[in-house]
């Protein structure tokens, strides 16, 4: 066989050769299987890393609505009257508490929270006044169970008694979703607190969906307060109505 022969022949053999390493070679299939598999692991490790903070979202929401609500039942300024005078710098102070509790989740910017005295009037539930803070408005954050004037509470007057919310509703008098609607007991008022929060997800918008969540809660005022009115002796101090959106 001649030289010239022998070239071709000895190029075809090492092509078979590398062709057989080439398909009996498994050293990448590792590597392979965890880029077509790493896509997967990451959107459901993401997914659970998402639901295990909408979780804690929802915790730190409702327990926001359960103390500002026992706060509210609370304070007060006693008198020599024996009646506890509930007063703007008070509500100012719960309110506050609220906000600091809510600083994780910036409850102020992407939420809405309202907090209504609703009081038992020889037999009539109204929503005598409320007090708002959070900059979300409209449908879903400003209160749907029911609404009072900014006026409301500032004074002794009739025109500044609030709400009724019993007259012609019958088994759906007072607060609250129907068929669990909170009452206030006679001559006496609760604290309901509504809270609404625009849920901030760690995960995008395409894979979770905007949430609003959603809580509210309510104690029966603890002392024997004065329903008359807010008081304000210091005519500094601000009254956080609800026709304000602020942080």
């Amino acid at each position: 066989m001649s030289r010239l022969n022998a070239l071709p022949m000895a190029s075809a053999a090492r092509k078979d050769r590398a062709v057989t390493r080439l398909r009996t070679d498994r050293s990448g299939l590792a590597l392979m299987e965890f880029a077509l598999g790493l896509p997967l692991v990451l959107t459901i490790g993401l997914y659970g890393v998402e639901t295990a903070n909408l979780a804690l979202a929802n915790l730190r929401v409702s327990q926001i609505a359960l103390n500002l609500a026992d706060n509210a039942s609370r304070v007060g300024l006693a008198s020599s009257l024996t009646t506890v005078q509930l007063r703007e710098v008070d509500m100012n102070d719960v309110l506050q508490a609220s906000r600091i509790q809510g600083g994780r989740i910036n409850l102020s910017k992407y939420g809405r929270v309202t907090v209504s005295s609703l009081e038992n009037a020889s037999g009539t539930q109204r929503i005598h006044w409320q007090r708002c803070f959070g900059l979300m408005k409209g449908a879903g954050y400003d209160s749907t169970y029911g609404t009072t004037l900014a006026t409301d509470g500032t004074d002794d007057k009739p025109a500044t008694q609030g709400t009724d919310v019993s007259t012609g509703k019958g088994a759906n008098a007072g607060m609250g979703d129907a068929g669990a609607k909170v009452t206030a007991p006679l001559y006496s008022g609760v604290m309901f607190v509504e809270v609404n929060y625009q849920y901030q997800p760690i995960a995008p918008y395409w894979m979770t969906g905007p949430r609003r969540l959603h809580y509210i809660a309510s104690f029966i005022v603890r002392d024997n307060r004065d329903f008359t009115q807010i008081y304000n002796p210091n005519p500094g101090a601000s009254k956080s109505t609800c026709d304000i959106y602020a942080a």
